[in-house]
């Protein structure tokens, strides 16, 4: 039994060799083939890439001689431009501490000798707070946008020149009638920010460029029958706004409705400085 399984076995392995013998030498040749053409293409593409790399070697050369003579050519008229190009930003960083603001001359105003006396007298006192409410009509909606968050605190102007403002409203009133309010004194760089995010219709100055970050600028209207006035269509507001500028001149401030644009007749600020 054990002799016939071992002969059958033998036969097996007999047969399936010549069977697959030619399986095997068809294999054998077709990998001898593919190595063979993949040895040919892999030389035909180092050859190809060595000619390209040489080309591209041979133009960046000529590519780099031909701006080399260019730039000898023309070396003056380069290094001018270049020197522009570096002097224009120079310049603008060193005047970027000249920023001027919007109808300003940069020059502070002589204070009339006849209350030069007024200001070295009594120390005058801040009115008390006006109801919230007389600052929230439409009117004054109108001409001073986001008049919710405007600062009317006295105390956050410069002392100096909250002094000045103080002896204006006096004067406007024992002189002329007129009572008057502070609208807005003090604003910070986040409203001024705000503000000049409106337009230019509403001021040129951002942030720091305005006078009304130093407590040195305010925007003042008039009081009537119990209501805030501030537009200058009313022909009673507007006179009340040329006397309110003659003594604003008088004490050395500057006033907004001397501006040759946008003028802004309720504002007045007090320029100590001609540049900051």
């Amino acid at each position: 039994m054990l002799l016939g399984v071992l002969f059958y076995l033998l036969l097996a392995a007999s047969l399936t060799a010549l069977l697959l013998a030619p399986v095997r030498d068809w294999a054998q040749a077709s990998t001898r083939r593919w190595w063979q053409s993949g040895r040919r293409a892999a030389a035909a593409w180092t050859l190809s890439t060595q000619a390209l790399a040489r080309h591209t070697c041979r133009g960046a050369r000529h590519l780099v001689a031909g701006s080399t003579g260019m730039l000898r050519r023309r070396a003056l008229p380069l290094a001018a431009a270049l020197a522009l190009l570096m002097l224009l930003p120079l310049l603008a960083w060193s005047l970027r501490g000249l920023q001027r603001l919007d109808g300003l001359d940069g020059a502070e105003r002589a204070v009339d000798q006849r209350v030069a006396a007024l200001l070295q007298g009594e120390e005058l006192v801040a009115p008390p707070p006006l109801p919230p409410a007389l600052f929230m009509t439409a009117e004054v909606q109108q001409w001073l946008p986001m008049a919710q968050l405007a600062s009317r605190q006295w105390e956050l102007l410069d002392a100096a020149f909250r002094q000045r403002l103080l002896l204006a409203f006096r004067l406007v009133r024992e002189r002329h009638g007129y009572d008057m309010v502070l609208l807005e004194g003090w604003r910070s760089p986040q409203r001024q920010a705000a503000l000049a995010a409106l337009g230019p219709s509403v001021t040129r100055a951002g942030p720091n460029q305005s006078l009304h970050q130093f407590g040195l600028a305010a925007d003042c209207a008039f009081l009537r029958d119990g209501k805030v006035v501030i537009s200058e269509r009313d022909p009673w507001a507007m006179q009340g706004y040329r006397a309110y500028g003659e003594v604003a001149r008088s004490l050395g401030l500057t006033w907004g409705g001397d501006w040759r644009s946008l003028r802004d007749y309720g504002h007045v600020e007090w320029r100590r400085d001609a540049t900051r």
